[in-house]
């Protein structure tokens, strides 16, 4: 009689345990957002936003925006007398807005709410380049640097004001494509928390003129790692 209700506590527990399984895996949609930051940035590089369709039991199709800061490598901040931080010969901002779609393939999937999810992912896409003048504050007015003109760094008396001059930018139409891991650590059924890591490549047909007394780029490539929340359905 005691091995008969072992048994059948074994079996009930078994059956639950596959359940509770089904029941973690019995979702189609993601919801993401987060922050990114890359080999290009500066402390924070920007934002992403995901929506991701399960297509069959461990794929799903993936489409992405993100919207990143592309710096110059040779950026280097400053403190100027007005008590403000400026860039040195910096030109132009670059903003990247990015669109991507993309597959996402479980690797390892997670106990039911606890452990550690890994995915691999490839994505690509569009990019709109946004190349925004950037302002110094020069003889007491604000204007884009200029190298011909400011060929001091002491004519610089400080930065030019928050989002000065993004209305005055230039559009140019890009690629962008990247590949990484994911690792989800939400404890959660319908909540989701991790990190992405992985490299990026973008990619414009001329170069962005950031720093016109250094050497600019038409091809950027990057190493990334973003944190995201989301949610699922």
């Amino acid at each position: 009689m005691k091995i008969k209700s072992l048994l059948v506590l074994f079996l009930s527990l078994t059956f639950l345990g596959v359940q509770a399984q089904i029941d973690e895996d019995d979702y189609t949609t993601e919801i993401i957002w987060g922050l990114t930051k890359n080999t290009n940035s500066g402390l924070l590089g920007g934002g992403i936003f995901k929506l991701a369709r399960r297509q069959k039991d461990n794929v799903f199709t993936t489409y992405g925006i993100e919207i990143v800061n592309v710096k110059h490598p040779k950026e280097n901040r400053y403190p100027s007398p007005s008590g403000t931080y400026f860039t040195w010969g910096k030109q132009n901002f670059l903003y990247s807005i990015r669109g991507n779609y993309g597959k996402e393939k479980l690797l390892f999937k997670k106990a039911p709410q606890q452990g550690v999810q890994i995915s691999g992912l490839i994505a690509a896409g569009p990019t709109i380049g946004v190349i925004a003048p950037y302002y110094i504050l020069s003889n007491g007015e604000y204007e884009q640097y200029d190298p011909q003109k400011h060929q001091s760094i002491g004519s610089v008396q400080g930065s030019g004001k928050l989002f000065q001059g993004l209305g005055e930018s230039n559009i140019r139409l890009g690629l962008n494509a990247k590949a990484g891991l994911s690792f989800e650590f939400g404890s959660f059924k319908n909540n989701i928390a991790g990190v992405e890591i992985g490299v990026s490549l973008e990619a414009f047909p001329k170069k962005v003129i950031i720093i016109p007394t250094q050497d600019n780029q038409a091809v950027f490539t990057a190493l990334y790692f973003s944190m995201y929340w989301g949610t699922r359905k």
